[in-house]
Formats: structure tokens, sequence, C-alpha cells
């Protein structure tokens, strides 16, 4: 199976704090990979190494077989999209407004949409189940909406590949399983930070759990995320069930 990335000996250091400690991974096309830990283990940043937000960093990062720091912006932008948590946006955009942005990789400047643009974006929006908001200001959207027209921005920039960083964080449970059922169904490479262990067990192919800027597993959902290691990295008892071919994370709640 041919690599989306292939990371060697990843180093990043922030405010004299190094963050990633020389992190080897390879991140395989067409699955769906989670990045999994507690919070302060560099799950965040090490997404920030992939589509350029940080640059400064020591060790090799390839793209599709090319070192990332060769990519220029626009054309990475036609292979990796991104969507991060919820933001407020400043101007009153409307729906199709946000969407069409993703076409920005594809123009110039001075550039306007132009009817396929136009079209590409009222696909990817009937694909998130929000074709009737299309002119309803962004503002006015729930939180789920709002994350669901975030997705139908990246899928408009036509990308082989979906970045995500805690897309559900804000979500309520509903919003949260509709949303990765959408994003799961799209087939397309996807490397998401899921903090909600049980959606990780079901929903991503492959997990890598970081703790302390170190990867300290990888695997199949079913092969890392066992009671034993759940306890050691994020410091709480559970039982880990196989219900209807699920995996359920039960915590003990100590009252």
């Amino acid at each position: 199976m041919r690599a989306s990335y292939q990371i060697k000996d990843l180093i990043v250091e922030l405010n004299h704090k190094t963050i990633l400690k020389k992190l080897n991974l390879t991140l395989e096309k067409d699955c769906f990979i989670g990045i999994i830990g507690p919070n302060g283990s560099g799950k965040t940043t090490f997404l920030k190494c992939l589509y350029k937000e940080i640059k400064g960093y020591q060790g090799n990062v390839h793209f599709f077989e090319k070192d990332l720091k060769n990519w220029k912006a626009r054309e990475i932008a036609k292979h990796n999209a991104v969507v991060t948590q919820i933001s407020e946006v400043s101007f009153d955009f409307n729906v199709l407004d946000i969407v069409l942005m993703g076409r920005e990789p594809y123009k110039e400047w001075w550039q306007g949409n132009v009817k396929a643009d136009i079209e590409i974006a009222l696909k990817n929006l009937q694909a998130v189940g929000l074709s009737a908001y299309k002119d309803v200001a962004f503002a006015q959207l729930s939180g789920g909406e709002k994350q669901r027209v975030l997705l139908a921005r990246a899928l408009t920039q036509e990308a082989e590949c979906l970045i995500l960083d805690e897309p559900t964080n804000h979500l309520d449970v509903k919003n949260q399983i509709d949303f990765l059922n959408l994003v799961k169904n799209l087939k397309l490479t996807v490397i998401a930070v899921i903090h909600d262990l049980n959606l990780a067990a079901n929903y991503c192919d492959q997990l890598y759990l970081l703790k302390d800027g170190l990867i300290q597993a990888a695997g199949a959902p079913k092969e890392i995320l066992t009671a034993e290691l759940i306890q050691e990295v994020f410091e709480v008892e559970c039982k880990v069930y196989q219900l209807e071919n699920q995996l359920q994370i039960v915590y003990r709640m100590k009252m």
C-alpha cells in the first residue's frame, strides 16, 4: 500500500521545550488513522507538521514521496485539506461563501468563482446534508452544522488526504456519530486527532498513541486499546468489551 506520509526522526521544539521526540511512522493511503493520547502529548503539534503550520522541525516528513518542505502551499492544498476545531468567522459570510473557499488553491488571487466551482461546492453541501442552508449566515448555525460546513469546504478542495484536529470536540453525541459516519464513508485518507477513545476504537483503521511526545503504541484499535495500556497511559481504570463487533470502553468512576 502506498504511503501518504513517511515521517523519520521528527523532532519539534517550541519555546525551548521538546514537544515531539524523534517520531518514526508511516501513514498509509486510504486509511482512517487516529492520533490519540493525553492532553499535552503532542498530537496537535504533530498534525501541524503535516500541513506545514509548523515548519521549523528536525527530521524528514515526506508527503507522497516528496519532501514536504519542497511543496508549495497552493500545491499541498490541492492534496491535503484540513478541518480544525470550530472557529468563529470574523466576517458575515454565508454557508456557500465558506464552502467556496475550498476552491482557492485552484485560482489566482484576482479570479472569481466560475460555474464549475459553484457546482463542486453545491455538490459537497449536498454530501453533508446542508444544501438548504447555502444562503444562511455561517454565524447562525449550530456547532454541528458549522463543522459539516467546514467539512464541505475541505471536500471542495478535492484533496486526497483529510486532516482533522479534534473535529468532534464540541459536538453532542449524535453530531459526533453523524460527522464521523460521514467522514468514514468518504473513503479518503483521514488523519484525525480524536479524544474519545470509543469513537477512535470504532472509526479508525489504525491508531498511534502519543504520550510526552513519544509513540507509546501503534496498531489496530483492538490491538492497542487494552485496559492495561489505557490505565498506563491515561491513568484511568477501565474494562474493554467486544459488543456486536464494536469495542466499548467503560471507565471506572472513582467517587
